[in-house]
C-alpha cells in the first residue's frame, strides 16, 4: 500500500491533506504565470507546500484509504503509522522522495524542508492545460513625420472686398437663425412645463385600487446539510447506538445516530456540522476532554 498515492489523489478535491503524527500537505492557488526571460506561458496550478505542525489525525487520509482499499478504519490508520516510520528513519541519512508530491529532507537545525514536484498540476480548472512557449515578438519604433509643412517664406494675398461683405452677411444670417431657434425652444419648453404640471395634478388626485391582488408566493428554503460528523463509536445492535446517544445527549451534545456503515455498524455522531473548519475545531476539543477515539467522518 503506497500512502502517497491517496495524498495525491485527496490533492485534486481537498486543499489540506493532513499525515497523522507527521506534518500536512497544503495546496495554494496560484494563477497563470510568464517568464519573460525563456517567453513560457504557465496555466494556473496548486502549489504544494509542507506544514510540520499539522500533525493530529482529521479522519480525511485514514477513511479514504478504508473506503479505497475495503479495510477498516483501524487498519488504515495503522498503514499510516507504519510509513510514517519509515519516512521518519529514512530522513536521518537521506532524502525521501514522495511520488507525484516532491521529496522531503532535513536541513541543520533538524527541520523537514520540502521540494515540490512541478510536473503535476492539482487544478482540476486548469485540466488538460500545459505550459508552452511563445517566441519575442519584434517591436520597432519609426519616428513619426509631419503632416503639414510650413514654408519659410509666407506668401501674403489681398482678400477681395466683395468676399468680405459677403462673409458678413453669413454672420448676420446666422446669428438671426439662432436667435429665432431660441425664441422656438423657449416657447417649446413653457408648453412642455405647463403640461407636466397638469399631469402632477392628475397623478396625485387619482386613487388606485387593485382588484385582482397578485397571489402570494411560498419560496421552498433548502436547509443547509451537515456533512461533517464526528464519530463516537460503531455498534452492531442498535439499542447499543441508541444508549450511547442518550449518555452524550446527557453530556450536553447533539448526538444522534447518523446511518449504518457498508459493514453493517450504526454510526453514533457527538454532533455534525456545515463547515469542516467547525468540525475539526469540535473534533480536537473532544479528543482531549471526552474521547481520544473519536474520528471525522465526511458524507
Amino acid at each position: 500500500m503506497i500512502i502517497a498515492n491517496y495524498i495525491s489523489d485527496l490533492l485534486y478535491r481537498y486543499d489540506c491533506v493532513i499525515v497523522p503524527d507527521f506534518g500536512g500537505f497544503v495546496a495554494n492557488r496560484v494563477g497563470a504565470q510568464v517568464n519573460n526571460f525563456t517567453h513560457t506561458f504557465s496555466p494556473p496550478t496548486k502549489q504544494i507546500t509542507f506544514n510540520g505542525l499539522l500533525k493530529h489525525n482529521d479522519g480525511l487520509l485514514a477513511n479514504y484509504i478504508a473506503s479505497s482499499e475495503n479495510i477498516s478504519f483501524e487498519k488504515a490508520s495503522t498503514a499510516i503509522s507504519l510509513s510514517v516510520i519509515r519516512w521518519q528513519n529514512e530522513l536521518q541519512s537521506k532524502a525521501v522522495k514522495i511520488e507525484n508530491l516532491g521529496s522531503l529532507s532535513l536541513n541543520e537545525n533538524k527541520k523537514i524542508i520540502f521540494e515540490p514536484t512541478t510536473h503535476v498540476n492539482y487544478l482540476t480548472d486548469s485540466f488538460g492545460l500545459t505550459a508552452f512557449e511563445s517566441p519575442a515578438i519584434p517591436r520597432y519604433q519609426q519616428q513619426v513625420k509631419p503632416l503639414v509643412t510650413s514654408s519659410k517664406k509666407e506668401v501674403k494675398t489681398g482678400i477681395p472686398v466683395l468676399l468680405k461683405y459677403a462673409a458678413s452677411v453669413a454672420v448676420l444670417v446666422t446669428i438671426g437663425f439662432s436667435q429665432y431657434n431660441n425664441y422656438q425652444n423657449k416657447q417649446q419648453n413653457e408648453v412642455f412645463t405647463s403640461q407636466e404640471k397638469e399631469l402632477q395634478k392628475k397623478i396625485q388626485s387619482a386613487t388606485f385600487i387593485i382588484e385582482n391582488p397578485l397571489p402570494t408566493i411560498n419560496l421552498n428554503v433548502v436547509k443547509e446539510v451537515n456533512s461533517f460528523h464526528v464519530v463516537a463509536g460503531s455498534f452492531q445492535f442498535v439499542e447499543n447506538a441508541k444508549k450511547k446517544v442518550k449518555q452524550l445527549k446527557v453530556k450536553g451534545f447533539n448526538a444522534r445516530i447518523i446511518g449504518v456503515n457498508k459493514w453493517g455498524l450504526t454510526q453514533v455522531a457527538f454532533d455534525s456540522y456545515s463547515s469542516r473548519n467547525e468540525a475539526t475545531n469540535h473534533l480536537y476539543k473532544i479528543r482531549k476532554a471526552v474521547s481520544k477515539d473519536a474520528w471525522l467522518l465526511i458524507k
